[in-house]
């Protein structure tokens, strides 16, 4: 059984509108959830470990003040298109169109106020909540009204999040989750003790502005080969890696598949990833640096956290050999990741 609530958690500021912020908690026998309708963020995930104690294993702030400040993305739903967009710029039936640009040369999960910076409308389900929104034609320079549902929910140790939108014009769209996880609990110094493993063959090599190049690389042989479960930190040191933030490229499908599982040793909890989407992002937390007050006064420094966000494939608008992330009139993106928490 799934037990659904619903609580204020703050006001927007008067410059946003000031409309009013709420918090749901979905809560079964393992796993307690905490979601906003402000950028449908997961501000709060507790899951047991091996001895039934439950810890919250999510990066994030106590305050809506912290979510409406500058901060890097901690656990929002971010769109129009997740992750880079080379220079910002994509042509569509011959017309060209310029993103604001927040990431160096690029645009970054859907530009200067994408989805994870906006309210939304939540419906409260038998197990869960659905958030709506209607992002509006030439919003952040996207062509089409887009009508978005995100819908989360938990049935027993699985938390299921649903992505759905319609478009009254062709636009590109790559929907993503990014929670910062830490599965020895938030606030713990690093992950390098947390054992992974990404089932994928091959990854999308980047310039030095994390674009990728086109190239399609094979794993074998490199330090992106994650088959096999990997401890993180010796990993990193063996490959003399300064950390993960690389799209790994998925057996491609529109069936739900098992792509990335975490263990933690000390604590026993295990987190599994399985998507319908065509890539993972993995990023290790490399532009943490300390400088965050998070929940309960933590501190975030470099790689304290790890993403596993599960989308299209960078920069797909301008690669016609990666997946289509093209959304045409009459059709329906509808993907869905799950998140499975276990204990070993």
């Amino acid at each position: 059984m799934t037990t659904v609530r619903r609580k204020a958690f703050g006001r927007m500021p008067p410059e946003e509108g000031g409309g009013e912020v709420e918090k749901f908690v979905l809560q079964s026998d393992s796993v307690r959830v905490e979601i906003l309708s402000f950028g449908c963020i997961i501000t709060t995930l507790e899951t047991k470990d091996r001895d039934g104690q439950f810890s919250d294993v999510v990066l994030g702030f106590d305050t809506l003040e912290g979510y409406t400040r500058k901060h890097p993305f901690f656990g929002a739903v971010v769109g129009r298109v997740a992750n880079r967009i080379a220079n910002g710029r994509f042509t569509l039936d011959g017309k060209e169109y310029q993103l604001f640009l927040n990431n160096g040369p690029n645009s970054l999960h859907g530009g200067a106020k994408g989805f994870d910076k906006v309210l939304w409308s939540p419906q409260v389900l038998p197990n869960g909540v659905r958030f709506f929104r209607l992002s509006p034609d030439g919003e952040e320079g996207y062509p089409g009204d887009l009508k978005v549902w995100v819908t989360y929910t938990l049935s027993g140790r699985e938390l299921a999040i649903n992505y759905q939108a319609q478009t009254s014009k062709t636009t590109p769209i790559s929907l993503t989750n990014h929670a910062y996880f830490n599965l020895a609990g938030q606030g713990s110094r690093d992950v390098y003790d947390h054992e992974i493993s990404i089932e994928a063959d091959s990854y999308l090599p980047v310039d030095d502005t994390k674009i990728p190049t086109g190239e399609v690389a094979a794993v074998q042989g490199t330090g992106f080969d994650l088959r096999q479960p990997v401890e993180l930190g010796k990993h990193l040191q063996k490959f003399h890696l300064d950390g993960f933030d690389h799209n790994f490229c998925l057996h491609q499908g529109q069936d739900r598949r098992l792509v990335a599982r975490v263990f933690h040793p000390p604590t026993g909890r295990t987190m599994e990833v399985h998507t319908t989407q065509p890539g993972i992002q993995f990023y290790t937390g490399n532009n943490l640096d300390g400088s965050l007050k998070g929940k309960g006064a933590a501190t975030y420094p470099k790689h304290s956290a790890f993403c596993l966000e599960t989308q299209n494939w960078p920069d797909a608008v301008n690669k016609p050999h990666f997946p289509n992330v093209l959304l045409h009139p009459g059709e329906e993106y509808n993907h869905t990741t799950w998140l499975v928490f276990n204990t070993a």
